[in-house]
């Protein structure tokens, strides 16, 4: 298995430093292409290995920098934390330190935000900085505050700062106002080992927070009714720890799909979780892209002459998820015809059709939640800028596809989501180089 390597070994792991993409567009794509774990179910999974002060085993783990950063903060409370091979790692926290998060740290990242259920369902209490994360909108941390102050904790505010106590956690019914995943899921890790029973409605339902649910359900957590909009918890009064492995990411599954499409060529996909991928495999037929579901496995061809128009509008699970609606941007440039694509949950999520436009594509942003794309148009290669983590993967798909030399500024925000991207895209016959 060889010396497994630090996450600070990897220059795309843990990078403070500009970088950038150059890519020359027009490859014929082909070969297959291995799905990473889920960024969005292994951040909650980490977080949660604050509950057990036993040892836990996580297998399928991104090398990744959103990951390298929730590593530092668990470290920073007191974790111990091992490689053990490539993709797997053991961690365990004999014993929490402090109650205070580092600020720097917290900023780094929203996913940061998970770590307040458990440390506070733990220690009783919990000093936060107000977290940070892209830049795609507003979001409070109201429905995480309502949550928790529903189970009996306290919060005060100051500056950017959040003191919550909650040493008399009780379980009861609690309607969250809206269906936040990251809000469930820190309701979720709290509830397991809060007394009494916490009764979770209009609970998120996404894959991820059912991951979560299974790996706190290995530590001994009671739990039912995950990928449900109504989730029960009855706390008990410790987890153990437990060996899980992180699903496979749907949205990386969706964005190389849409390359595949585009570029011209064949690649496999795998492993692809066939029931997490129903409403994006309804929308990529829709707009006739050429796939077959092959057991765990998708063979998608190029098929940008057959392309149609499509409207989407993001949702909440079982909807259509916000992540994936830039990479549709870039496909609905290459479609015979007008596409609609709406993103009611975040105002700045259309900010990569400027980009586009910088290369050619005919785009009208209607308003903050939604744009017209008209298509088919040629993209020709830009210096254009990632803006945030699906924005960047969006625009390395619009460069690959273009004609002439792409410069994508940014490219460590890329980085916080897609591992070794630039290497595994090479690998497909893609013509990209990283300069830092």
């Amino acid at each position: 298995m060889g010396n497994p390597r630090d996450p600070s070994a990897t220059p795309q792991d843990d990078v403070e430093n500009m970088s950038k993409f150059i890519i020359n567009g027009g490859n014929k794509l082909n070969g297959a292409w291995r799905v990473q774990g889920m960024k969005n179910a292994a951040t909650p999974i980490l977080a949660a290995t604050l509950l057990t002060r036993e040892r836990c085993t996580i297998h399928n783990i991104p090398r990744i920098s959103d990951l390298n950063h929730m590593l530092a903060i668990l470290k920073d409370l007191g974790a111990e934390v091992s490689w053990l091979s490539e993709h797997t790692l053991q961690i365990q926290t004999k014993k929490i330190i402090k109650n205070e998060m580092d600020y720097l740290l917290t900023k780094r990242m929203r996913s940061s935000v998970l770590c307040l259920g458990p440390l506070l369902a733990a220690t009783g209490y919990v000093r936060m900085p107000e977290p940070g994360g892209c830049n795609i909108g507003n979001r409070p941390l109201n429905t995480h505050i309502f949550a928790l102050q529903a189970l009996g904790a306290e919060v005060e505010c100051e500056a950017q700062y959040y003191n919550i106590s909650g040493a008399k956690l009780q379980g009861k019914e609690i309607s969250l106002p809206e269906k936040s995943v990251t809000a469930t899921e820190n309701l979720l890790m709290a509830a397991s080992i809060t007394p009494g029973t916490t009764i979770i409605k209009n609970a998120a339902a996404e894959p991820h927070v059912a991951c979560l649910v299974r790996f706190l359900r290995q530590m001994g957590a009671d739990i039912s009714g995950a990928g449900t909009h109504e989730i029960k918890v009855k706390g008990v009064s410790e987890l153990q720890g437990a060996e899980f492995s992180v699903i496979p990411d749907q949205l990386e599954v969706g964005t190389i799909a849409i390359l595949a499409a585009l570029s011209g060529g064949e690649i496999t996909i795998s492993p692809v979780v066939s029931k997490d991928m129903a409403v994006i495999a309804a929308k990529l037929k829709e707009a006739g892209v050429d796939f077959i579901e092959q057991g765990e496995s998708w063979l998608v061809r190029g098929s940008p002459g057959g392309l149609r128009p499509f409207q989407i509008e993001t949702a909440p699970y079982p909807g259509f998820p916000t992540d994936l609606q830039a990479p549709f941007g870039v496909l609905a440039t290459q479609a015979q015809g007008e596409s609609l694509i709406r993103d009611p949950l975040y105002e700045n999520r259309l900010g990569y059709m400027e980009e586009l436009k910088k290369m050619g594509a005919r785009a009208i942003v209607v308003d903050p939640h939604a744009a017209r794309v008209i298509g088919p148009t040629p993209l020709t290669g830009q210096t254009i800028h990632s803006l945030d983590l699906r924005a960047g993967a969006t625009l390395i798909i619009a460069a690959l596809i273009a004609q002439g030399q792409s410069v994508i500024e940014e490219a460590e925000i890329i980085d916080r989501g897609y591992e070794a991207i630039d290497a595994r895209l090479r690998a497909l016959g893609a013509d990209i180089r990283r300069v830092e």
